[in-house]
């Protein structure tokens, strides 16, 4: 589905703001600061997690706005809203044809992918950016992962708190969080390892073009039995303070396939045509699977491109669902011959 109407209130810049895209492309202009990754960040709350800067929600509000904030949209007849109210700041609400629903309930209405100037480094950062990418990229294909990776994370959190005890812990209540974390898990890592396999089909399937092709692999945490690995930990747990087994220590590998080489060795606008390609194949993955192409949001993505791979990036996603894109310069869009364009500007939206 594609957004007919984005509704910001009291959101980061925005007293009040409303967009009504058509289909394909959606392109916001303006200087730096202006807003436009407001705007994007404001289009992927509408699916499960904490949005593509990963911000706490009390900083969504605007200053001085009323303490909350709402992001409401249409996709064809369907209603759908999330934010938060001045009395309960950090907590998310979200409602489905003016319902209340649960946040992981979003991801049965829209699927969102983004790409963003603070990943351009994702293959040189940390494991643990590389997981929550890979997260949404699995999410995406298999919406009921958002709710094994909260409940394993929850599981994980309490059996770290009860190790930590001084009179140590209760080993019936130790086996029940234990077996918990085994079975979601077994989920989740069961759901990266069947995203990474479809994906690199997919990327193998590619043809060669403007965007540097990857080959990607699931790496770090293997183990088929986690409960026994966590009762035989235990000791080791408590001195570390975290567990040291289970899908929260693994890690997505990228290599340049042409090159033969770890992405993290790229040079930057290699790894910025990997994230790229990855992004795109995922997108039609996507599509292909659930028979709902993803909205794509990609922020300041035509700035570091010259002109041919600006023209080749334009012409791969012609015809996909909804992508929105922002600049500073309207000329890096001309090439873009149907969209629907926006100028942001001093806490405004204008359509152009």
């Amino acid at each position: 589905m594609s957004l007919t109407r984005l509704t910001l209130t009291d959101f980061r810049s925005y007293a009040e703001a409303q967009l009504e895209p058509g289909p394909g492309f959606v392109v916001l202009t303006g200087d730096n600061g202006a807003g436009k990754t407001n705007i994007l960040e404001a289009v992927s709350l509408l699916t499960p997690g904490r949005g593509l800067r990963a911000a706490p929600l009390g900083e969504m509000a605007r200053e001085q706005g009323a303490g909350g904030f709402t992001v409401h949209a249409r996709l064809g007849d369907v209603e759908i809203g999330t934010g938060t109210t001045a009395a309960a700041p950090e907590r998310r609400q979200v409602r489905v044809n003016s319902a209340p629903a649960s946040v992981n309930a979003l991801s049965e209405w829209l699927s969102v992918l983004w790409l963003t100037p603070a990943m351009d480094r994702l293959f040189a950062g940390s494991a643990g950016d590389r997981r929550r990418f890979l997260d949404r990229l699995v999410l995406a294909l298999e919406p009921s992962h958002a709710h094994h990776a909260a409940r394993y994370e929850a599981a994980m959190r309490a059996r770290n708190k009860l190790l930590a005890e001084p009179d140590g812990a209760d080993p019936s209540w130790l086996g029940a969080l234990e077996a918990g974390m085994a079975e979601h898990g077994g989920e989740v890592a069961q759901a990266r390892s069947r995203t990474v396999a479809a994906l690199s089909d997919r990327l193998s399937a590619t043809p060669d073009d403007d965007f540097a092709r990857a080959a990607i692999a699931l790496e770090g945490w293997t183990g088929r039995d986690l409960a026994a690995e966590l009762r035989a930990n235990r000791g080791r747990d408590a001195a570390a303070g975290r567990a040291v087994a289970g899908p929260h220590r693994q890690d997505l590998s990228v290599i340049h396939a042409a090159k033969v080489m770890p992405a993290a060795r790229c040079s930057t606008g290699e790894q910025k045509a990997l994230l790229l390609g990855l992004i795109l194949a995922h997108a039609e993955l996507v599509a292909e699977r659930r028979g709902m192409a993803p909205i794509l949001l990609l922020d300041e993505v035509a700035a570091h491109l010259d002109a041919r791979r600006r023209a080749a990036l334009f012409q791969r996603l012609e015809g996909r669902n909804q992508v929105w894109m922002t600049g500073t310069d309207a000329s890096l869009f001309t090439e873009v011959r149907q969209a629907s364009r926006y100028e942001v500007a001093g806490g405004a939206v204008h359509r152009v």
